[in-house]
């Protein structure tokens, strides 16, 4: 008896009777209506989270921000931001309520969840902007006892909600930041062109006051001459009162004399004589004094225009400067103008009252010098007609009378010029005090203009350090424009972009758990197969036939109908709840394995052990349940459970049917097919060495103690 032939007598026993049919076609149906049921259930519970009810309470009050760069001031509420994208698009079925009304919900199960948006919720949120930071704060109320999932996902949305708002706030910030930097590049590309300017400047303010100390130690020299001239005048003046002091003794000896001698003139000739020497000495003096007076006048004049070219030296180079600075643009004309007036305020009196003083004392010492002159012309003629007086007595007495004459004129002539000369020594005193002033003032005026082309010249080098530097820290400030500044601020709030390139996708819940539950529901079916079908034939085993043919013919049947089973489950999880597989073909040959090496497995149980291989079986399914990892990864599953994984031919089916299904590597589902056959070969193996064994029959084979 073949194999195949006792497959076929195992089906007629069960296809005998309507109740056995019904049982093969219920059997045949469990796992697409396990499988079915679950996924279709689970095909995307996502979908309808908007009928699970949730609390939203929202204190927020508001707060008003102020733009940095326009000093715009906005009402901002994020508060009713987060409520209103919860409300549009946040997952839950979102309720408005009040606080008390929300926490009594989640404790009676009305509410699954409460979000609270405190009243500080936005203020909190733009405080780090007024540097007094503080955190704000969602508030997320939920009851496991409601629902431990729905807690769960309610921690995910509000994670999202508050990563939107951070997105939010963090691109504004960064906007602001950003936009701030644009003033500061703009303010200081200004301070640079100014710093320019101010360079410029500095340079033709240095240039100006070099040419201005040079004009000023000019000034100063010339200062000096005239103040040396003026000293040499003084003491040229100083010998002139002396000999005004003897002419005007001279002169009143001489009228005294002619009055004598006009009185007494029986001693003529001896008299004569005397007057004649005495008239040549007054004529000698007065010559003398007359060329005293001479070189005062000359000295005098020389004072004069010393001055005059002073006072126009100053003027012609106050205003030739002056010109240059304000051609340059150092200074404007009117600054020129108040400037040179105030030099000439300072300057031009003192010059003009010492010339005054001088011209008045150049006039005295003039007047003096012709009277002087005079009076040495009249004493020469006084001494010439003394003179001819002794030669010639007979004519003395008109000579005598004309004597008495001009002496008594040269006596008031002397005395006026007597009493003139101590103030025209007192003027040219003043006048050389007067010039030694201006000559310090001159050197005082020099030594400042040095100092000023010094401290012009640390100002050139200042201003250029402060344009390079101010140039250098502009080009470290960033200049951007709008569009860039507004990616830089998106891409500050919202660094991380994750891009999800999937090398294989589930497309739904569903379909994510479709591998492990259809994994589970050919188990199951393999199962509830050996609640009917026989593991070995009882005439095969009667019969004495081979140990592997036995196998074969018991495994046949079960397999014929997990066949059927994984057929029908494939097609409604494609057709039905459009679970499409990546590998369509493939998919449905891989499921043919895994049934027909769990049929195998159960067999070889159930073959060995009876009712109690019936039993671990489903003891073996409930190990596959937590170990094969088909809805958290394998290893999070803790020891020793994870060390199981490995050994459990689910896992290698629930790992197949995510590479066919999700089109994933044909290499990983290749070998899951491999270890799958090898585990079906072993089952064989160990369902033909139970039935060889079984063919000896014995007490516990004929009454089991347990029967299922």
């Amino acid at each position: 008896m073949t194999a195949v032939r006792l497959a076929v007598s195992e089906l007629r026993r069960l296809a005998t009777g309507t109740m056995p049919r019904l049982a093969v076609l219920a059997m045949a149906l469990v796992p697409t209506l396990y499988a079915g049921l679950y996924l279709y259930a689970n095909h995307d519970p996502y979908e309808n989270l908007d009928e699970v009810p949730a609390a939203l309470v929202v204190q927020d009050e508001g707060t008003t921000t102020t733009d940095s760069v326009t000093g715009e001031e906005t009402e901002r509420t994020f508060g009713a931001d987060v409520a209103d994208e919860l409300e549009d698009d946040g997952g839950f079925g979102w309720v408005e309520t009040t606080q008390q009304d929300a926490e009594v919900g989640v404790r009676s199960g009305r509410f699954d969840a409460a979000l609270i948006i405190g009243p500080t919720f936005s203020a909190d949120l733009v405080s780090a902007g007024e540097f007094e930071p503080e955190q704000a704060s969602l508030t997320l109320l939920t009851n496991d006892a409601n629902n431990y999932l729905a807690g769960t996902i309610a921690d995910q949305i509000v994670g999202q909600v508050r990563d939107s708002i951070a997105e939010q706030v963090g691109t504004e910030a960064a906007d602001q930041f950003l936009r701030g930097f644009a003033s500061i590049h703009t303010n200081l590309a200004d301070a640079v062109d100014g710093a320019g300017q101010l360079l410029d400047g500095s340079r033709r303010l240095r240039d100006g006051t070099d040419d201005a100390a040079e004009g000023a130690h000019a000034l100063a020299d010339g200062a000096r001459r005239t103040a040396d001239g003026a000293a040499t005048l003084d003491e040229k003046v100083g010998p002139l009162v002396d000999a005004v002091d003897r002419l005007d003794d001279g002169a009143g000896n001489l009228s005294s004399g002619l009055d004598d001698l006009r009185d007494a003139t029986a001693s003529l000739p001896a008299d004569t004589r005397r007057l004649a020497d005495g008239a040549q000495d007054v004529a000698d003096g007065d010559a003398e004094v007359a060329r005293y007076g001479r070189q005062a006048s000359d000295a005098a004049h020389d004072v004069l225009p010393a001055l005059d070219a002073v006072r126009d030296g100053v003027d012609t180079a106050l205003a030739d400067r002056l010109d240059g600075l304000v051609a340059d643009g150092t200074l404007t004309r009117a600054q020129a103008d108040a400037l040179a007036a105030d030099v000439r305020d300072q300057v031009t009196p003192v010059v003009d009252e010492q010339r005054a003083q001088v011209s008045d004392s150049v006039a005295q010492v003039d007047d003096a010098s012709a009277r002087l002159d005079s009076l040495a012309e009249g004493a020469q003629q006084v001494a010439d007609g003394a003179d001819s007086l002794a030669d010639a007595t007979p004519a003395l007495a008109d000579g005598i009378s004309s004597a008495a004459d001009g002496a008594d004129r040269l006596a008031d002539g002397t005395s006026r010029l007597a009493a003139s000369t101590p103030a025209l020594a007192d003027g040219v005193g003043r006048l050389a005090d007067g010039t030694a002033r201006v000559a310090s003032g001159s050197a005082d005026l020099a030594d400042g203009t040095d100092r000023l082309a010094d401290g012009s010249g640390d100002l050139a080098e200042g201003a250029d350090e402060l344009r390079d530097g101010l140039a250098q820290g502009l080009g470290q400030v960033p200049d951007l424009d709008d569009e860039t500044r507004t990616d830089t601020a998106d891409t500050i709030g919202n660094p991380v972009r994750v891009r999800d390139e999937s090398l294989s996708s589930a497309g739904t819940y569903g379909g994510g758990l479709a591998p492990f539950f259809l994994s589970l529901a050919a188990w199951i079916g393999a199962y509830v197969l050996f609640l009917l079908v026989r593991p070995l034939s009882t005439r095969a085993l009667a019969a004495g036939r081979s140990g592997l043919a036995t196998a074969l013919g018991g495994w046949a049947v079960p397999a014929a109908i997990g066949v059927v089973q994984v057929g029908l489950m494939f097609t409604v999880t494609k057709f039905a709840l459009d679970i499409d597989p990546a590998h369509g073909l493939l998919t449905a040959l891989f499921l043919v394995l895994v049934s027909g090496t769990f049929v195998a497995i159960l067999q070889a149980l159930n073959a060995w052990l009876g009712a109690a291989g019936q039993f671990l079986g489903l003891v073996l399914m409930l190990v596959q349940l937590v170990t094969a990892g088909g809805t958290f990864p394998w290893q999070t599953i803790p020891e020793p459970l994870r060390s199981l994984h490995r050994f459990m031919p689910m896992t290698y089916a629930v790992e197949g049917l995510r590479q066919l299904l999700y089109g994933g590597s044909l290499d990983a589902a290749g070998r899951c097919a491999v270890v799958l056959a090898g585990v079906f070969l072993g089952a064989i193996g160990a369902t033909a060495l139970a039935a060889r064994r079984r063919r000896v029959w014995t007490v516990t084979a004929l009454q089991p103690e347990l029967v299922l």
